[in-house]
């Protein structure tokens, strides 16, 4: 049985060495790393398919209230992202526990949706997919230290695009009083396979390092990367006092609320139930693997760098958008949107660990995440009861000034210069 060592590197860095993922946990961390994926697959579905179900949902509500309910919906999945970290690393919650209580609360909410219960879905949905999503997201960074930023990309991108089977049914198939059995089939599918995942992801021990990999030579390659280790590890506290965090922050919060205008409006914009759907799937497809090419980008050109270009990217898009003249220019509008804000997400958990160190990255991404809350509330405000017109100006402009705030970051202690 081999035994664990501990080394560090030079800046003092501890890790757990000389065991495999198999040995430490009984399967390997490829099987781990599938079935987050799977699992975010599934539970996605409650955001990017929401929009594909409007229209029918427009008979009973009004436009500006079903984008209360996703915005509500989306300040719970935001807001249990730094209260299951706090458990998380008091080991008061596990991963297999939040799973199954992940895969109960996505199907409660997709069964409330389905009977018409708005409330239900929004804070069931929400929270049970938030539980999926740090669950998920915290288990990868574990297992993959020396891969953060891609493999992060690859789980975080199938919330995305993994619900795009599931816009182009309810755009092709779904017909008027279809909707309680379509969602109703679908929170069990979504259920199945989020407790499915359940039952396969598991926690490394902490600092757990893999033995191929020689941890100091690897530390040493990034001291020579745009890409650099934290000058000291903040606590959450200290964190939020920093100014760094501030403009970070700010930069998620517009970015969210382009992102959550984008999906409710895209496909009612175009008027078409078919090709708004299309145009939706192609949203959400842009965004799932655009998070894997800005992961990849930003490990050559550097976090802060590939953020800037996200968000502007995503602030131009709004503006093809509210000028597009034909189908081919709105679903080339709806690529860019997804490309651009809905891309940054990738980027965070590798920002925070590089900005404010690894000790609390968890519980530091958990604070940050709660921007894509507060943008859903600036969403619904300023945006969701304007026409299309103004609203999509605005939601132009908050993206660049997205990009504007992110461009001011800087690693703490470190000069710009």
């Amino acid at each position: 049985m081999p035994v664990a060592t501990f080394v560090r590197d030079h800046i003092g860095r501890l890790y757990r060495v000389g065991e495999t993922d198999v040995e430490v946990s009984g399967r390997s961390r490829r099987t781990v790393l599938w079935a987050a994926w799977a699992a975010m697959l599934a539970a996605g579905i409650g955001q990017y398919g929401f929009g594909a179900v409007i229209p029918e949902l427009s008979g009973r509500w009004s436009v500006p209230e079903l984008f209360w309910a996703l915005a509500l919906w989306t300040v719970c999945q935001a807001g249990v992202a730094f209260p299951a970290a706090w458990l998380r690393e008091r080991q008061a919650l596990s991963p297999t526990t939040a799973m199954f209580a992940g895969a109960l609360l996505c199907g409660a909410g997709l069964l409330t949706l389905s009977s018409g219960f708005l409330l239900g879905y929004s804070i069931f949905g929400g929270v049970g997919a938030g539980l999926v999503y740090a669950t998920c997201l915290g288990t990868v960074v574990r297992w993959f230290p020396e891969r953060v930023t891609r493999k992060v990309a690859f789980v975080s991108g199938a919330f995305a695009y993994g619900s795009v089977p599931f816009v182009l049914a309810a755009g092709v198939l779904l017909r008027p009083g279809d909707l309680s059995g379509f969602l109703t089939q679908a929170a069990i599918a979504v259920a199945v396979v989020v407790a499915v995942a359940g039952v396969l992801v598991k926690d490394p021990p902490e600092h757990w390092w893999p033995p191929d990999v020689s941890p100091r030579e690897w530390a040493l390659d990034r001291a020579r990367v745009p890409n650099r280790f934290a000058l000291k590890e903040f606590k959450p506290r200290e964190a939020l006092r920093c100014g760094t965090f501030a403009w970070l922050y700010g930069g998620v919060m517009f970015a969210a609320a382009v992102s959550l205008y984008d999906l409710v409006y895209v496909p009612l914009f175009v008027g078409d139930e078919v090709l708004g759907a299309v145009a939706l799937a192609t949203l959400a497809a842009a965004t799932g693997t655009g998070r894997v090419l800005v992961g990849w980008i930003s490990d050559r050109v550097g976090r802060r760098r590939a953020l800037v270009w996200t968000l502007t990217t995503g602030g131009v898009a709004q503006f093809v958008l509210l000028h597009a003249g034909n189908y081919t220019a709105v679903l080339i509008g709806a690529a860019l949107a997804g490309l651009g804000t809905g891309c940054c997400y990738s980027l965070l958990v590798g920002l925070v660990r590089e900005y404010f160190g690894e000790s609390h990255g968890a519980q530091n991404f958990g604070l940050l995440y709660t921007a894509k809350a507060a943008g859903a509330v600036v969403a619904a405000v300023l945006l969701a009861s304007q026409g299309p017109t103004f609203a999509f100006v605005a939601a132009g402009v908050l993206g660049l000034a997205g990009a504007v705030l992110t461009g001011r970051l800087s690693q703490p202690g470190r000069p710009r210069l």
